[in-house]
């Protein structure tokens, strides 16, 4: 018979080894919070809950673990987990879920009797969160690797870093009610966290009596520290003018305690979070999150690169620890703070390796004052034994130039300032001049540098293919730079160094769209759902290996006359087409009718009851120029007063119907397909039943065949499938739309007209059209 008291001694013994740090309690707790958690907590239903074992942590009251045995290692875990009573996983996590009201919670399900037979899961539960995440595998570890998981764990960083955007808001507002300026809120910050790394420093500031005396501590102690790190005279006379206004700012040097409670919140919220998440680029995601909440400008005028890229930009270019990397334009060392931590984790434990990594590897040049001071004082933050940032320079500069190379940079990360000179391809040309035989290059900038066929841009791309190989561009996400507050669609360009580019050899191209980041008030862009790290593997899997697939990444040999972007070149997947597509699509229009007064009520029912299946892997490619003639609607100089005649623009909604006007510049003719061509609604194609007015942002296209509403709509939903290839940056105007093509059902090598209306016919609410 099994014996449930044998687990338990073997979970009970496992954790005595570590009594020195845990405290380990068993059916219930004598700390309060936790006894009265688990008050109804009962496996039963109702009732005390009663763990096998608690515990908690002697350095961490946030944290601690319920353990739950079961002596049949076929009672491990059922298929629901909801049988809480009788198995071990269903029953620590339930106790997870009513101790994560208070706790960060690590929940272990214990099975076997034996060493040998013993079955382990985990799973952590953060406080307030609804559901429990799997970790650490399949085996007891220490208690000191448990806190150590949790701390750095995804889920974990999360939290912090959600609550540390939370703070940064509280910050702001204290920032601005003391009138001190966006641009200097960063410098601030800097500046107390440098200065909190000097011990006597931190024991000693809350002993100053005035806010002057404080002020010039703080900045004095900030100079030691930054000339201990090796500055030359020049560099630190420039940060020491940089953070010498904390001295004279009218609020911190002479309101009562201000700067004693910044110096203590940033230490409680900003250090905590750097001490635990090493080498992320917290400086430039608080200048980020201050320039958020600034009511005006564009701050010091650059785009910082959000951390997830600068991560991503490591993994590319396959940094190691032996890589030297450098960023002409470094803005607050984020790509060289991802590289740093890239290139360590690889260094393992080699002290020598890891010194001479931060010490002589990490290179870069900001030019603006400012930003400068941010970059050296997060690369100061992170331990850099050496600041290589060169400031109030150029990257330009021949001088500058040939120090760098003199360096022998193996890997080039950066993002250059974007500007109306249109001259970011520039700043890739100086990175790969900079770079040894052989380096790589990683680069985002706007998208209409990869896309130009003429101009300025375009001989700057016959230049960077003239000397350097195209290994791959990705399309990313069209709102990244959201918190920024830039609109700006942009691509990674991956280039090899001093290799001219040959055409014979193709180029990857990932359309890289979706990094499982969404938006959500007061957290701008925020991977709430956990979805980075998969998606981010995925990429960087298919780019090593060139893998092609439809809808996701493609392989072609290109030139400079090319456009360099995915969307161009994919094929769309049109397998994700079937019926409930093709319905929703119906039902769409049906309500645009019932809306418009053209029908009065909606039935779900079809014209039909023919069962009719789609085989898109068996259709065909039709050129759109031989299948509609394709004109550019008319900008308005008419009559806009409210009149009977629709007004199509590029809009997503209401069947793109804007309005209903008197007159305007141009009548077209109903029983046509309307599809706007440029901005978020590009692609968006609709059946229009009645003659209307357009918009110049809208491309019309009539039939060169008998068009009814039932092809009419296989035909918009069929179309709508290419609207990825286009945004702000790639228009879908009437050259481009000429060239494309979409796949239809096709009979005797010509689409297959009767077959596409009468599949829209068997489809519900088929007879309201």
């Amino acid at each position: 018979m099994a014996n449930e008291r044998k687990t338990e001694d073997i979970v009970r013994k496992h954790f005595e080894k570590d009594s020195a740090i845990i405290r380990i309690e068993e059916q219930k707790s004598d700390i309060l919070k936790i006894d009265k958690l688990l008050k109804t907590a009962s496996k039963k239903g109702e009732g005390q809950g009663r763990p096998e074992f608690i515990v908690t942590f002697n350095t961490n009251n946030d944290f601690l673990i319920v353990v739950e045995c079961k002596a049949d290692i076929a009672k491990h875990e059922s298929e629901t987990r909801d049988k809480f009573a009788d198995f071990a996983v269903d029953g620590a996590l339930l106790y997870a879920s009513f101790l994560s009201k208070e706790y960060d919670v690590l929940a272990i399900a214990v099975s076997g009797e034996t060493q040998q037979q013993l079955k382990v899961s985990h799973f952590l539960q953060l406080k307030g969160e609804r559901k429990a995440t799997p970790i650490f595998g399949d085996k007891l570890l220490p208690a000191q690797d448990y806190l150590n998981g949790y701390l750095k764990s995804p889920e974990k960083f999360r939290q912090d870093y959600n609550t540390l955007l939370t703070y940064t808001k509280t910050l702001n507002e204290k920032f601005h009610k003391y009138k001190i300026e966006a641009e200097k809120r960063s410098l601030i910050l800097s500046g107390i966290l440098i200065a909190l790394e000097d011990e006597a420093f931190k024991t000693s500031y809350a002993m100053k009596t005035t806010p002057k005396s404080l002020a010039e501590f703080l900045t004095k102690t900030v100079s030691e520290k930054l000339e201990a790190a090796n500055l030359d005279g020049k560099k630190l006379e420039n940060l020491n003018i940089e953070f010498g206004f904390i001295k004279t700012d009218t609020s911190l040097s002479t309101k009562d305690n201000l700067l004693k409670e910044l110096i203590t919140e940033v230490d409680d919220n900003i250090n905590q979070f750097i001490k635990t998440h090493e080498y992320f680029d917290v400086l430039g995601q608080l200048y980020i999150e201050f320039l958020r909440y600034a009511n005006s400008d564009k701050g010091l005028g650059i785009v910082l690169t959000p951390p997830h890229i600068t991560e991503l930009f490591a993994e590319l270019a396959q940094v190691n620890k032996n890589s030297i990397v450098y960023d002409n334009c470094a803005g607050t060392g984020g790509f060289l703070i991802s590289a740093m931590k890239k290139m360590i984790e690889d260094a393992k434990d080699e002290t020598a390796k890891i010194k001479e990594i931060k010490n002589n590897q990490l290179i870069g040049v900001e030019y603006q004052s400012k930003i400068y001071a941010l970059a050296v004082s997060n690369m100061y933050i992170h331990q850099d034994g050496k600041t290589n940032i060169i400031g109030g320079k150029s990257c330009f500069e021949p001088e500058i130039i040939e120090q760098i190379k003199a360096k022998k940079p193996t890997v080039g990360l950066l993002n250059p300032p974007y500007t109306k000179e249109k001259e970011e391809l520039k700043f890739i040309l100086n990175n790969l001049e900079c770079l040894v035989d052989g380096g790589t290059c990683v680069a985002i900038v706007p998208m209409r540098c990869a896309l130009a066929t003429s101009g300025k841009e375009y001989e700057l791309k016959k230049k960077l293919l003239e000397k350097h190989t195209l290994k791959a561009v990705l399309s990313v996400p069209d709102e990244l730079f959201i918190n920024s507050k830039v609109n700006v669609i942009t691509c990674i360009m991956v280039f090899t160094a001093h290799k001219p580019h040959d055409s014979e050899v193709e180029t990857y191209f990932g359309y890289y769209k979706d990094d499982g980041f969404v938006k959500r008030k007061n957290l701008g862009r925020n991977d709430v759902w956990g979805k980075w790290d998969n998606i981010k593997d995925k990429w960087i899997n298919y780019y090593k290996r060139g893998k092609e697939e439809a809808g996701f990444s493609i392989t072609r040999k290109v030139t400079a006359k090319d456009e360099w972007c995915a969307e161009v070149y994919m094929e769309t997947y049109y397998e994700q087409l079937n019926k409930d597509v093709f319905t929703n699509e119906v039902l769409k229009y049906v309500t645009f009718l019932l809306f418009t007064k053209k029908k009065f009520q909606i039935t779900d029912a079809a014209c039909n009851n023919v069962e009719l299946n789609i085989k898109p892997a068996e259709w065909q490619y039709f050129k759109l120029k031989d299948l509609f003639k394709i004109e550019k609607g008319r900008e308005q100089s008419g009559n806009n007063e409210k009149g009977d005649y629709p007004l199509v623009s590029a809009t997503r909604d209401n069947n793109g119907l804007n309005s209903l006007i008197l007159e305007g510049s141009k009548l077209f003719k109903g029983n046509t397909i309307s599809v706007p061509s440029n901005g978020a609604s590009t692609g968006e194609a609709f059946y229009q039943p009645v003659d209307y007015y357009s918009t110049g942002d809208v491309n019309i296209l009539t039939a060169k065949f008998p068009l009814n509403p039932y092809i009419a709509l296989f035909l918009s939903t069929v179309i709508r499938l290419e609207k990825y290839r286009f945004n702000y940056g790639r228009k879908w105007g009437k050259d481009r739309m000429e060239q494309s093509e979409i796949k239809l059902p096709a009979k005797n090598g010509q689409p297959d007209w009767q077959f596409m209306e009468e599949f829209i016919k068997s489809l519900p609410y088929s007879k309201t059209i």
